[in-house]
């Protein structure tokens, strides 16, 4: 089987002057579109053949700037940069596409629309009709001669945008802007919240899906927690018809995202701490964590693509502009979120003066999910101080670091005790966990060492 890569220039500036078409270079922008692409490309193995670049300025430096995330690739050896390919024409691409060397399985072309799209249509129907700047397409055709390649003969594989793989480009051209809240009224304040937040979930489902960027996961994570939160605060001090039931399937839909997250963190944590194991033991973990996150990501994707989530989350958006929740809203008072807060303050410190250096993990993590409800609710009433804000997060960054080691400790345990380890990496591990435990236990100590709440002004 063959593998044809196309991928569309980067964002270039337009002619000025005496500049032609061809001399005209990259944009800021499309550098950073370019740079988003290269881990694409190296996921993709579209980096393991050959590469052909237009001879244009803006193909060239598109090429550079991968060039530069990928120093490592060695990629010189196998560019060519083919005058025949700065062309607009579909059939003189297709023409160009059989002159290939038959030992060339994986082909990567950077080139331009709208010859790349027209070849992209005639290899395969499903082909999408549009190819933004800096945009991939990867299709997997038969394992015969380049030059008896037929129409519709190949597969689309996968296709992607730098908006899709990179969080930091998505969130500079792409996410919905925030809304102006300085001088709303509570009610108008968390309407206009929650369908904020109902947007930012529907616009990060595409780079969830792309599963490049983990940012795309956590924020989505964020999102869907947060809107829980805020309405689970809302029915905390008023009845909303409905709201319940609706709060429900937010927690089934962000729990599903729960491991998928966990393994992201770990595998950032391996790449930027390499624990003390052996190099074989290290390899072999990071490989099963890898196995075990492809498992995950294709679970949630196939129901990021179900009808059934598509009518959950469009249930929810409607509920959001109902008349009904309108209603609820409006009773919704600070005098009443400072109620239930104080309430929740109080249970907090209750269970701060219960812990103990020996305690479990659990009431530990019992005081992270009321630390954590505690803050989306002072969040609501807009003459919360700031000071107490900040303590909030310095607390929810304190015991979520606790609650990394724990989830850290059970991933290690399971490849521990999985088919993938051996009697060898099995004792390695559980010195590994051994020494977590230490870590743990110096955050306990920084946990009992915060003072109650209710020393704090809100």
């Amino acid at each position: 089987m063959r593998h044809l890569y196309v991928m569309r220039h980067a964002k270039a500036k337009q002619p000025s002057g005496n500049m032609t078409d061809h001399q005209r270079p990259l944009r800021k922008r499309g550098r950073h579109q370019a740079a988003a692409m290269a881990p694409v490309l190296q996921r993709w193995q579209a980096l393991a053949g050959e590469v052909y670049v237009s001879t244009t300025v803006r193909t060239r430096e598109t090429f550079d700037e991968i060039l530069k995330q990928l120093p490592e690739a060695n990629l010189v050896k196998h560019v060519h940069f083919d005058e025949a390919l700065y062309t607009f024409d579909g059939e003189a691409l297709m023409a160009w596409l059989k002159t290939l060397p038959n030992k060339a399985n994986r082909v990567l072309v950077i080139g331009h629309n709208p010859a790349l799209l027209d070849l992209a249509s005639w290899l395969c129907e499903e082909a999408p009709h549009s190819l933004p700047t800096g945009s991939m397409l990867h299709f997997s055709l038969p394992d015969t001669l380049w030059a008896a390649m037929e129409q519709g003969c190949a597969e689309l594989v996968d296709s992607l945008t730098p908006k899709e793989a990179s969080y930091p480009f998505f969130q500079r051209l792409d996410a919905p802007k925030p809304p102006d809240q300085c001088n709303a009224e509570t009610a108008s304040h968390i309407r206009v919240q929650l369908e904020h937040q109902y947007l930012t979930v529907r616009a990060l489902e595409a780079g969830v899906i792309a599963g490049v960027d983990p940012e795309f996961l956590h924020q989505y994570r964020v999102n869907l927690r947060r809107s829980r939160a805020v309405g689970e605060a809302v029915l905390s001090t008023t009845k909303v018809p409905g709201l319940k039931k609706m709060l429900k399937r937010l927690k089934h839909r962000a729990n599903a995202t729960s491991d998928l997250r966990d393994l992201d963190v770990f595998l950032k944590h391996l790449s930027k701490s390499p624990p003390q194991l052996s190099a074989r033991a290290r390899q072999g973990l990071k490989q099963w964590l890898q196995g075990c996150r492809q498992e995950q990501h294709e679970a949630l994707c196939q129901q990021l693509n179900s009808l059934e989530y598509a009518e959950e989350l469009q249930g929810w958006q409607t509920f959001l502009a109902s008349n009904d929740f309108g209603k609820a809203l409006s009773k919704l008072t600070p005098k009443r979120i400072n109620a239930v807060l104080s309430e929740r303050m109080a249970d907090h410190d209750n269970d701060l003066a219960a812990l103990s250096l020996d305690a479990g993990d659990t009431p530990f993590h019992t005081l992270r999910k009321r630390v954590k409800r505690i803050r989306y609710l002072a969040d609501l009433n807009p003459a919360t101080t700031q000071l107490f804000l900040s303590e909030l997060k310095r607390r929810q960054s304190l015991l979520g670091n606790y609650q990394d080691l724990c989830t850290r400790q059970a991933w290690i345990e399971a490849f521990a005790e999985s088919p993938d380890s051996d009697a060898e990496q099995k004792l390695e591990c559980d010195a590994w966990r051994a020494s977590l435990e230490a870590q743990k236990q110096r955050l306990r100590e920084d946990v009992l060492a915060l003072k109650p709440l209710a020393n704090d002004e809100k």
